[in-house]
């Protein structure tokens, strides 16, 4: 797409110098004035770098644009070498992350707002969820839809596939539903109801359970095997709606960000002796809602040592879950920042912001 561009953005460290052929280097004021006669030569300058870099970016930091309206949802492919994006738009674009991160596809065929999207495991379908009331399945190598997935009846909010075993997905919407569909023969094979709309929806480890969000500040637990209408547990503790939810790679914890401003931990290891309301092992801070009361969301690192989450004060927060610590709040967006994710292998984060823009960054040690 000729209207999608990546941008370096230098950092105040990263240092531009001229290398001169035969040892000898120009006088700073001479260099100066050369560079005012032929502005071109500015494009034939080597970048040299200031500091040791951390990543196979081309830059420390990267700019993606090309979205026309608010990016609601960022994720890195399993290998690490794209990266999806939903927008507003109602368009899904797929990026290449090294070199200078081409959009090489963009998917069509949602009727308004792509609010989700994720991967397959094997990296070769996407899945989406959309305020047109559906989800859908997404050929990655042709480019093309498979699949719309209709059944709800409100704006979906919220869609996680499973990590491994019967290929599944849930989707969460405001009509205060939960379903849950095979993906083998992309239909819904239940449905969990709620009296508030479902803003955030994941499963555990092994898919045996699922976890959904909800407007009334509550994260009801319901059991995929036995599949009965009333949750197997709640999660109570949180004094407002329930914006996004991502269980850890070792299936043990839970991260739910909500709009009482905290993010909270969860222990959710399926033989805990405490009761549910133990379960809430801390509360992180920093992380902004405000009256616009967008579905942020939050996600675990590769290694659950850290978790990053969306913020309306357009700030990047990446927290050291173990230390219970903020330890990065990253500037550069104009807009509410919607969702972070983490890259699968390498020190590097994404941000989808409200501003139509997606920074791709490394982060230091």
């Amino acid at each position: 797409s000729s209207c999608c561009a990546a941008t370096k953005v230098p950092p105040v460290c990263r240092a531009m110098a001229l290398v001169s052929v035969g040892g000898y280097e120009e006088p700073a004021a001479k260099r100066a004035r050369m560079m005012q006669l032929a502005p071109q030569l500015h494009n034939e300058l080597v970048a040299v770098q200031g500091v040791n870099r951390k990543s196979g970016l081309q830059a420390p930091t990267m700019l993606l644009t090309g979205h026309e309206a608010e990016i609601n949802s960022v994720e890195f492919s399993p290998n690490g070498r794209h990266v999806a994006t939903g927008s507003f738009d109602k368009q899904i674009f797929l990026w290449n992350v090294y070199g200078d991160c081409e959009n090489f596809t963009v998917f069509k065929g949602h009727g308004n707002a792509v609010l989700e999207v994720h991967w397959s495991a094997e990296g070769d379908v996407l899945y989406s969820c959309s305020a047109d009331q559906s989800c859908a399945v997404f050929d990655v190598e042709k480019g093309v839809r498979l699949k719309k997935l209709s059944g709800h009846t409100a704006i979906v909010n919220s869609m996680q596939v499973a990590r491994r075993g019967t290929p599944m997905m849930v989707s969460g919407a405001d009509d205060g539903t939960t379903k849950l569909w095979d993906l083998r023969v992309r239909r819904c094979v239940h449905t969990w109801e709620h009296q508030y709309q479902i803003l955030s929806v994941t499963f555990d480890d092994t898919a045996e359970r699922v976890f959904a969000g909800s407007l009334d500040d509550n994260i009801y637990v319901y059991d995929v095997r036995k599949r009965c209408e009333e949750p197997m547990m709640e999660l109570a503790g949180h004094a407002d709606s329930i914006t996004g939810l991502d269980v850890s790679k070792d299936g043990n914890y839970l991260l739910s960000n909500s709009m009482d401003q905290t993010i909270r931990l969860w222990d959710i290891r399926p033989f805990y002796a405490g009761p549910a309301s133990r379960r809430c092992m801390a509360t992180l801070q920093g992380c902004v809602h405000n009256f616009e009361k967008n579905l942020l969301r939050v996600r675990w690192g590769p290694d659950d040592k850290w978790c990053a989450a969306g913020s309306s004060d357009r700030m990047v927060n990446v927290w050291d879950v173990q230390a219970r610590r903020l330890l990065y709040k990253l500037p550069g967006h104009t807009g509410s920042v919607q969702e972070v994710a983490f890259h699968p292998n390498e020190p590097i984060v994404a941000s989808a912001s409200s501003d139509k823009t997606v920074f791709m960054g490394e982060l230091g040690d």
